[in-house]
């Protein structure tokens, strides 16, 4: 219709006839080689469905199955199908081209290493890739996704590559010619993050808090709290107790921590028995046979990991809005539920590396997400972070910078994490110290001043290349 209203004629469009070759059939199962011959004049490209590894159904993971083979595996989604296809399509040929549009979960976390690991043994390399953007659609109903678009070649020498970044998500693309692109997508070597058992760096480690597995009733709920706090010898065990939730919004709520119960106080305590044999009857009815078996010791939590000094407390998931990677640190009287990890942490120096811009760009990059919020993972996030040897005197700049992130929040004890570090809020003094802890670990990681988040993430990888 524009071309008309220009220059008064137009292409006359439907019915297709001039090039009305549509094979219609599941793109998983057919032969494309029996549509159209491969050869090095063939170009494939296209926008394979979004289906995330846990919404695929059984048939479409029977696909998955047979168009990946050997190297199949349950992390991958549905719309990586596509690329294993092409990669048959092409094994014959010295000399193969394809790119989809995908979402950006393909170049983050656990997927990388089972998608492009097998690409790269058969000889694939990316010539060009656009970084995240957000997909638009003047269609009714678009999906609101994040996308990336990877081109991949074989047998074509490169001489650079062409890597394309997005300031705003729906803004115009800036291109950057880089000397070569990782799988994740940052200028870089062709490096797998795979997860660790231990920290690559030296850092302590990071493990599940403790879990109840009790029915709710070693938890204390703010409704319940005046009762049991009544209750003066079931109050003796009282402890705050944090979950993901409470950590982020601060929200009040406790449990009994019984690890050191004196067996008199349930005859003294008609509450605390009552809610033991309660724990009791939880554990006895479930379905696995490790829980029944715990409901001999009801007044223990069935996983008991509470450090006993100060520790850093780390939520699983995070806003993917947060600026920084939101954690606090706790004394061993406050009880880390399993919705958080928990790192021994004295003197504070894990509060400064996960507080820091290069963290949060490392759990970006390498990490996994649920829906859109960033997953941290200790085998795969923390215990593969690159941080290089720490001098005694950067050991004691960067724990004095996270001291100041603490002081900073400090000023405003009633502030939650979610209300300190809300993206449009931020005060002032808390992005100044924020920034200072920034200043030094870019030092350590040999970056200058104001570096930004791609810059630490290529920086990062090349550290992480030279590690392993």
């Amino acid at each position: 219709q524009d071309m008309s209203l220009k220059i008064g004629v137009s292409p006359e469009q439907l019915p297709l006839t001039e090039s009305a070759h549509i094979v219609v059939g599941n793109a998983l199962r057919l032969d494309w080689n029996e549509v159209v011959p491969a050869s090095e004049h063939v170009y494939v490209m296209g926008n394979p469905p979004f289906i995330g590894q846990y919404t695929k159904t059984a048939e479409q993971t029977a696909d998955m199955k047979a168009v990946w083979g050997a190297d199949y595996d349950g992390y991958l989604d549905y719309v990586t199908g596509w690329h294993a296809q092409a990669m048959h399509y092409f094994a014959g040929q010295s000399v193969g081209r394809f790119a989809f549009v995908t979402t950006n979960s393909i170049a983050q976390g656990q997927p990388v290493p089972a998608l492009f690991g097998p690409l790269h043994r058969e000889g694939w390399t990316i010539p060009f890739a656009h970084r995240t953007f957000a997909w638009t659609s003047e269609a009714p109903g678009a999906a609101g996704v994040h996308c990336v678009i990877v081109g991949l070649s074989k047998g074509i020498p490169l001489k650079g590559a062409r890597l394309f970044s997005y300031e705003r998500s729906q803004g115009q693309p800036l291109e950057e010619p880089v000397s070569a692109i990782s799988p994740y997508l940052v200028e870089g070597p062709w490096v797998l993050v795979v997860k660790r058992s231990k920290p690559l760096a030296n850092l302590p480690a990071a493990v599940k808090g403790s879990q109840p597995t009790d029915g709710g009733n070693l938890i204390v709920e703010a409704t319940a709290y005046a009762e049991v706090a009544a209750d003066l010898v079931a109050a003796k065990y009282l402890r705050r107790y944090v979950g993901a939730r409470e950590l982020i919004h601060n929200t009040p709520r406790w449990c009994l921590w019984l690890e050191k119960l004196d067996p008199a106080d349930l005859t003294r305590s008609r509450l605390l028995k009552e809610r033991l044999d309660a724990v009791r009857a939880f554990r006895v009815t479930s379905t696995k046979q490790a829980t029944k078996l715990l409901a001999a010791t009801p007044h223990l939590f069935t996983e008991r990991r509470a450090p006993q000094t100060d520790y850093l407390c780390i939520p699983r998931h995070v806003s993917e809005t947060r600026a920084f990677f939101t954690a606090s640190r706790f004394g061993p009287e406050v009880i880390s539920g399993d919705a958080n990890f928990v790192v021994v942490d004295p003197e504070g120096l894990a509060f400064a590396v996960i507080s820091s811009s290069a963290f949060i760009a490392w759990q970006r990059m390498v990490g996994g997400q649920i829906k859109s919020d960033l997953r941290f993972s200790n085998t795969l996030v923390w215990n593969t972070l690159p941080l290089p040897e720490l001098s005694e005197p950067e050991r004691g700049k960067l724990i004095q910078a996270g001291a100041g992130v603490l002081e900073a929040r400090a000023l405003h004890p009633e502030r939650s994490l979610a209300q300190h570090y809300n993206p449009l809020a931020m005060d002032p003094a808390l992005m100044k110290a924020h920034t200072a802890l920034d200043r030094v670990m870019d030092r350590i990681l040999d970056l200058t001043a104001g570096a930004t988040e791609k810059e630490r993430q290529t920086r990062l990888m090349e550290l992480y290349a030279a590690r392993v």
